[in-house]
């Protein structure tokens, strides 16, 4: 007689910490997830910041001040007060009394008088011809004086502050284009700020769905 031994089959359950394991995985991942997430937000919103700020410098530089004293901010266009003040470095200028100048100070002049053309040289000397106070001026960067003595009425004031490359900033925001420079920037700032603000929505919302499908 052939005696039969009945087939015994095992089924493996997961057990309670299998599954814990499962969540703490799902759980760190999500933390890791939400780390990068603030990180990216957080060099997000300091960039904005920085590039606000610098907006704001340029403007009150460009504009602000030069509004606030009377002042005039002007673009330098030529060579001849090299290496101090090359091309496109942005020259604030400031209404001084012709007798609070000195020799070296740095003046903004009309090239003649009534007229829109002006330079800005370095007054070499002071004289006084039948009353009248004139300075003799020099670029840096050329070999001799200026050809014609400088007048008190053709002054339009003193060199008070220079910026570097800013001049070009300044030819663009002359006239009409101001506004629309002006216009653009602050949309493309409240734009950029938008589509941050609904990112760091959506990202949450998603961390957030995923804690839950995680459970405790």
């Amino acid at each position: 007689m052939t005696t039969t031994t009945p087939m015994t089959t095992t089924v493996t359950v997961p057990t309670l910490s299998a599954a814990s394991g499962t969540r703490r995985l799902i759980r760190a991942e999500i933390r890791r997830r939400e780390e990068g997430q603030s990180l990216l937000h957080y060099l997000a919103v300091s960039l904005s910041a920085a590039l606000l700020v610098l907006l704001l410098g340029v403007a009150v530089a460009v504009i602000g001040l030069p509004a606030l004293t009377g002042g005039s901010a002007m673009t330098v266009l030529t060579q001849s007060m090299e290496p101090g003040l090359p091309p496109g470095t942005l020259v604030v200028v400031r209404p001084t009394p012709v007798d609070d100048i000195r020799v070296g100070d740095v003046i903004t002049y009309q090239i003649r008088s009534g007229e829109a053309a002006v330079v800005s040289h370095r007054v070499m000397s002071k004289t006084y011809a039948d009353g009248e106070l004139t300075f003799v001026t020099k670029g840096d960067n050329n070999d001799t004086v200026d050809p014609e003595p400088v007048r008190e009425v053709q002054v339009r004031g003193k060199l008070w502050y220079s910026l570097p490359l800013l001049g070009w900033v300044n030819t663009l925001l002359n006239g009409s284009n101001r506004t629309v420079v002006v216009a653009v920037a602050a949309g493309a700032l409240f734009l950029y700020a938008a589509v941050s603000v609904i990112g760091a929505v959506r990202d949450r919302h998603t961390t957030t769905a995923d804690a839950a499908a995680a459970g405790p």
